[in-house]
């Protein structure tokens, strides 16, 4: 059965709209990481105290928490999600800002149902076990997403897009096995102490035969065989550029 012009126009203008949306979103998103996030972490004095951006961002999570995901390809999805923690987890940081850390006792800043993702009311705990790790069954998301604190993989400095999402993986991931913060190994003691990531989300690695087999698929200098492996303390601590 054809369709009238009519109808068939405004479907058009529909999907135009909404992906005019989304790109207005990403395309400030974009432009407030370049702006503010740094390989040593990021910029939230000199952000919180820029008010034409603090509205930015929450330009960028209003357009997220309207988000239609139903159309959107597997790898979209993916790529939205991590935005979308990401990008929650800078506004809401922001609003605690200053802070020492966004961690409190009982990690209510993770557990509390505080962001709202696609139409969704959700918690950072949720979005991450129920939808990003369960969902997509990818490992690599763990040096994607960043929550504002010193031992978390770095926040990468541009949106995640579907396209370039592979390659924005091994980036990051290669990078923070490659870092103190992901491995630090001493030839002398024959000791590694890998980031408590690996410890944490070790089943998440099982597909690749276990983290140090992913960390040495990665890795400049792959791990010995008879290392002894330990784990470092995570550092809670906000990750502000100093």
């Amino acid at each position: 059965m054809k369709l009238p012009f009519r109808v068939l126009l405004v479907a058009f203008c529909v999907a135009a709209a909404a992906t005019s949306r989304a790109d207005n979103w990403t395309d400030s998103y974009n432009r407030l990481l370049a702006k503010y996030v740094t390989s040593g972490g990021v910029k939230y004095a000199e952000w919180k105290a820029n008010a034409a951006d603090m509205q930015a961002l929450q330009g960028v999570v209003d357009g997220i928490a309207k988000e239609n995901v139903s159309a959107l390809g597997k790898q979209q999805q993916l790529a939205f999600y991590l935005n979308a923690y990401n990008a929650w987890i800078l506004h809401e940081a922001l609003g605690k800002y200053p802070t020492k850390s966004v961690k409190d006792a009982l990690f209510t800043f993770f557990t509390g149902r505080r962001i709202t993702v696609a139409g969704q009311q959700t918690s950072f705990n949720a979005l991450e076990k129920e939808t990003i790790r369960s969902k997509f069954g990818e490992p690599r998301v763990h040096f994607a997403l960043n929550c504002a604190s010193r031992s978390c993989p770095p926040l990468n400095r541009e949106a995640f897009s579907a396209d370039k999402l592979d390659g924005q993986f091994e980036k990051l991931a290669k990078g923070y096995v490659n870092s103190d913060k992901g491995v630090r190994y001493s030839a002398s003691t024959k000791t590694a102490e890998l980031s408590k990531i690996f410890d944490w989300y070790k089943d998440d690695f099982k597909a690749d035969g276990g983290p140090v087999a992913f960390i040495n698929k990665r890795r400049s200098s792959p791990l010995p065989a008879d290392a002894k492996i330990t784990y470092q303390d995570y550092d809670w601590g906000l990750n502000e550029v100093k």
